[in-house]
């Protein structure tokens, strides 16, 4: 009697024995089983004993796709995503009952041969013989498992999954002498487990864990007889025999596997009766996959967080070798989100614009000094319905976002000004900043180069807006001539380069244009960027990557590297404090008053481009900054003017009217209860010449030609010119009377009242 192994079965050195001593039955068995009609003798090449031993004997299982979760900054799932819903268990977490059932329909012998059932193959051509075909194969559990294997390291690709699946000699072979290697490094047990984890069980279920929830919704180890059965059965056909669609169906296999079970004494007769009677109970739990599934408005978040893995090289060399990481799952993926800002975030969306009004929002929250995305959310949902959408317009193109991004309009001058004083530039600078001029010209550009002005023109937002001015109230006015003379005096480059300092480049990933209507905000941003380039002012100068990963640990609890943000001094902190100053007082009393908050310091720029297409508020305090855009994110642009937003009329929308309250909410929100800082102000001192304060004479207006796609043109076919970002009407002063002071200002609020 040859020697068994403890657990069963042969030797692999019997088991290739006997497999020599059968290689003439074996071209018949081959033949009949696995390809039936190809002749008793059909030996194929890889039949041959030579053949088999060419084979490599090392079988390189891949690690099982599983389920991600991905978690917000505390710990609570935000969604979960897979290319296969799967979750891997020990045996012992695994029913008796479904183990004796998988044995008895698919595999009766398993404890009893080795990796080949001779018996089995015998029995099989037998009855193929009597039926002229294949009603019967031979093929082992231990060989299904080695199928599954070829076919889990397949993955998607539907050439190599038919590959894996082939009815040919040369594979069945080749399973053949794996199925030995299998046998005697593994075990019976270890086996059974691997196989229970990795076949599939119809309704999108991998595994029999994913697949007690499914139609259970209770784990493996809970399962009872006639669940076990019912599962067990399905393995054969899970189409045939799914229980949702088919109950009757259903029943019949699963009676089937009930009396094998009684058949091979693994339950009486009288239980496998019981079981049978039991009618099918279902208690299903629907896939749910994806970010279209994630709680608190967090889709969008949860798009981006893919996106970062998928094109962040510390997860891999190449895109196809992260999205092989990506589609393996497992992966347990916390993040920077904030539970109370997403909330908060998700609240003042709701109170300001509705799903379905022509235009849309989007919010973005992040935290200075660490660049942590805190929140992210718009008033399109996450998904494929009606006012619903799969773009997320926080974001850059390459990570999920709009093509282009959005003209910022006014909410870029302080980067202006920012590189202004770097240069040097004295906050008290005036310039004469008339009512409508030609841009300046020749401007110095990087590399040596200048723009020339071939007959554009800028202009302010009223006729009553004449310099000269100083740059606090510039700022406070935004005043267009004002910053185009100023870049025209430093040059192009400096801003530029403070720009790509501060991350701020087009929502298609291209630099900003070398031209001085950058100053008016013509170039096209996500509102992440703005929000993060914003951070640096809060942050005092020192600038920080974004980041949305905290940590990421493997199926088996590794930790895995995770990018970091990269902080980087990009402005003194002298200049961040001016720049601090000077926007603070946006919001205290100025264009941006509707976003103040009352009890904390904040800061701030209204922004609102031609026609009113996009209307901006970016704000911050000390410990958070975020950007709020309105506008629309489809090709055709709406100009909000006489528009319902939320369900209120504006006749005309400002960067102050609808973004600010949405900021200034969302921001109380996610800052109530935290705590409370102050900026570092600077003095910044009266205009020595009283005639810097704006009291100068309209000036007249000269002829000029329009825009026609030179610099400062955008891309709606409008003049570049920020037309109008004001909340208030320069005839009355403020929209509710105001009158605060400045803190840190001698300047009398009731200048502050303009911003294009």
């Amino acid at each position: 009697m040859p020697k068994k192994r403890s657990g069963g079965g042969l030797t692999g050195t019997q088991q290739a024995a006997k497999f020599v001593g059968v290689s003439v039955l074996a071209g018949v068995v081959l033949a009949g089983i696995a390809i039936p009609g190809a002749g008793a003798l059909g030996l194929a090449a890889k039949g041959t004993v030579e053949g088999f031993d060419e084979i490599p004997a090392n079988l390189k299982t891949p690690p099982l796709s599983q389920r991600t979760r991905i978690l917000d900054a505390e710990g609570g799932l935000i969604a979960t995503v897979y290319s296969r819903d799967r979750k891997v268990v020990p045996l012992t977490a695994i029913s008796p009952y479904m183990q004796k059932a998988i044995v008895a329909i698919e595999d009766s012998r398993f404890y009893e041969h080795g990796a080949i059932d001779l018996k089995g193959i015998l029995r099989a051509v037998n009855r193929n013989a009597q039926e002229g075909g294949a009603a019967q194969g031979a093929s082992t559990l231990t060989q299904q498992y080695v199928k599954n294997v070829f076919v889990e390291e397949a993955g998607d690709d539907p050439a190599k999954v038919a590959e894996a699946q082939q009815k040919s000699l040369g594979r069945k072979v080749r399973e053949l002498k794996y199925a030995i290697q299998v046998e005697e490094e593994l075990g019976k047990k270890k086996i059974l487990e691997n196989y229970l984890n990795i076949t599939f069980f119809g309704q999108q279920a991998y595994g029999i864990e994913s697949a007690a929830q499914r139609y259970f919704s209770k784990p493996a180890a809970d399962l009872t007889l006639e669940e076990s059965a019912l599962l067990a059965g399905l393995v054969q056909s899970p189409s045939r025999y799914d229980p949702v669609n088919d109950a009757e169906e259903a029943t019949k296999r699963r009676n089937t596997v009930l009396q094998r079970m009684a058949d091979i004494k693994d339950i009486s007769q009288a239980e496998a009766d019981r079981a049978k009677a039991t009618p099918i109970k279902l208690k299903v739990t629907r896939p749910k996959n994806g970010c279209i599934t994630a709680v608190s408005g967090a889709g969008f978040f949860c798009d981006y967080v893919r996106a970062v893995f998928l094109s962040d090289p510390v997860f891999g060399k190449t895109k196809e070798e992260r999205a092989k990481v990506w589609n393996r799952g497992g992966l347990t993926v916390r993040t920077t989100l904030d539970p109370q800002s997403q909330e908060s975030v998700n609240d003042s969306i709701k109170d300001h614009v509705n799903q379905d009004d022509k235009v849309a929002t989007a919010v973005t929250l992040v935290q200075p000094g660490t660049g942590r995305v805190l929140a992210m959310g718009q008033s399109k949902p996450y998904g494929f319905g009606t006012n619903e959408t799969q773009i997320n317009f926080s974001v850059n193109k390459k990570m999920g976002g709009s093509n282009y991004g959005f003209q910022t309009g006014s909410t870029f001058k302080p980067i202006v000004a920012a590189a202004a004083i770097e240069q040097g530039v004295p906050p008290t600078k005036s310039y004469p900043s008339p009512y409508d001029m030609d841009y300046p010209s020749p401007v110095r550009t990087c590399n040596g180069g200048t723009w020339v002005n071939t007959g554009d023109r800028v202009e302010n937002e009223t006729e009553s807006e004449v310099g000269p001015y100083a740059l606090r109230e510039a700022m406070a006015k935004s005043v267009n001539t004002y910053f185009v003379q100023m870049i025209s005096d430093i040059g192009v480059c400096p801003v530029t380069e403070m720009a790509q300092k501060l991350g701020v480049i087009q929502g298609d990933g291209s630099k900003l244009k070398e031209v001085p209507s950058i100053a008016l905000g013509t170039g096209e941003m996500s509102p992440l960027t703005m929000a993060n380039a914003y951070a640096a002012f809060a942050n005092r100068g020192v600038y920080c990557t974004p980041v949305a990963i905290e940590s990421i640990t493997d199926p088996h609890g590794k930790a895995l590297r995770v990018p970091k943000s990269s902080c980087e001094r990009v402005m003194s902190e002298r200049t961040a404090d001016t720049i601090n100053t000077l926007l603070r007082g946006v919001v205290d009393s100025g264009t941006g008053k509707q976003a103040g908050l009352g009890d904390r310091d904040s800061a701030g720029k209204t922004g609102t481009t031609d026609e009113r297409k996009n209307a901006w508020f970016v704000g911050y305090t000390p410990n958070l900054s975020g950007a709020v855009w309105v506008g629309s994110g489809g090709a055709k642009k709406v100009p909000m003017e006489n528009i319902y937003i939320g369900g209120q009329y504006y006749e005309k929308v400002f960067g102050g009217g609808v973004p600010g309250p949405i900021w200034r909410d969302a921001v109380e929100g996610a800052l109530a209860g935290r705590e409370v800082m102050q900026f570092q102000t600077v003095h910044i001192p009266e205009p020595v010449d009283p005639s810097a304060g704006g009291k100068g004479k309209p000036g007249k207006r000269k002829p000029g030609k329009k825009d026609d796609g030179k610099p400062g043109r955008d891309r709606d076919g409008d003049s570049g010119r920020d037309a109008g970002g004001d909340d208030d009407d320069p005839a009355t002063g403020p929209v509710d009377g105001g009158t605060l002071p400045i803190p840190g200002f001698g300047l009398d609020p009731a200048v502050i009242t303009r911003e294009p």
